[in-house]
């Protein structure tokens, strides 16, 4: 009697913990609230994007969608968690660029951002524009390579440090063009644009956040755009291919939002509807322009693409370049 009772609890329990991938593959997902990670502290334009999407979600979804920042090891904790968290959906990560480079910068990580994860949806990008100091004798991008060939190695660009986006995108540049470009790194992003304002620094690839207002000012001078079509807060401002430097539209700050690998396809299916309903909303575009973020969307086999290609590129150019994290 007590070995049946036994094998019932056990089948009951068993039964149980069954419930929630029975539930999300017959349609009822999500069932209780989800939760998004971010590595990194709250307030950033990955932040206020995420939060701006799970709002949408919740109302989609009829589940409330949490986001929780949770920083540390340039979001590498936020990232491992998710990794190891249950492949159900109710645990995902809002990512940015990093998700990519980190892992090819580190000499000991715990996960792989193509193999432990399952893209999603690419929600959006944040265009860097490439900037000089408003006296600089280059009007446009091919007088800044024109110039690093002239003098190899004086033509400088500073980035917010070793491996982020605008130190790649520098890098970058000098390899599409076979230049020698020095790389000067600083502690964040303001200081980095500070080193371009004083002239001290040739040149810095600088989000759209918060550029608009130092250009009216004069105190920087655009040349191009990282993105797949001019801004219309600098409509005069040509994208690096009208430039003549094809390749960089993906080249910058890019968000998107993944779960943990062998996540249901219908589940993911079913928040990336979500998030594209948000992302469509006349509302939520409005709110992302404000900070300078282009909405991208799309299906996740898309995004998983993008990442594949972009893991491919950067894992190439940091070895050519011998980037090394910091």
């Amino acid at each position: 009697m007590r070995h049946t009772s036994r094998r019932a609890v056990l089948a009951g329990i068993a039964s149980t913990l069954a419930v929630p991938h029975v539930l999300a593959q017959s349609g009822s997902f999500p069932n209780r609230p989800i939760r998004i990670l971010i590595g990194y502290p709250a307030g950033g334009p990955l932040d206020s994007t995420t939060r701006i999407i799970a709002q949408d979600m919740s109302t989609d979804l009829g589940q409330q969608v949490v986001v929780e920042n949770r920083p540390g090891a340039s979001g590498q904790i936020a990232t491992d968690a998710v990794a190891r968290a249950p492949a159900d959906g109710y645990l995902l990560m809002s990512t940015a660029s990093t998700f990519i480079v980190n892992p090819l910068l580190m000499a000991k990580v715990n996960s792989d951002p193509i193999k432990d994860f399952a893209p999603v949806s690419h929600t959006a990008v944040l265009p860097t524009v490439l900037v000089t100091p408003p006296d600089s004798k280059a009007a446009s991008v091919k007088d800044i390579v024109a110039l690093a060939k002239a003098q190899p190695g004086t033509m400088t660009y500073a980035s917010a440090g070793n491996g982020g986006p605008a130190h790649l995108a520098g890098a970058y540049l000098a390899s599409q063009t076979g230049t020698q470009m020095t790389h000067v790194p600083m502690k964040g992003a303001g200081p980095a644009l500070l080193e371009v304002m004083s002239g001290r620094v040739g040149f810095t690839f600088y989000t759209m956040t918060g550029l608009k207002q130092h250009v009216q000012e004069g105190k920087v001078k655009p040349l191009a755009i990282t993105a797949h079509r001019r801004h219309p807060d600098f409509p005069n401002v040509p994208t690096m291919t009208e430039a003549g430097f094809p390749g960089f539209e993906d080249v910058g700050a890019w968000f998107g939002i993944v779960a943990p690998a062998g996540t249901p396809p219908a589940v993911v299916a079913r928040l990336n509807q979500s998030i594209e309903k948000s992302l469509a909303r006349p509302e939520t575009r409005e709110k992302m322009a404000g900070m300078g973020v282009v909405p991208v969307g799309g299906p996740p086999e898309v995004f998983k693409g993008f990442l594949e290609k972009d893991l491919a590129r950067w894992s190439a150019l940091i070895k050519a370049a011998g980037i090394k994290g910091e």
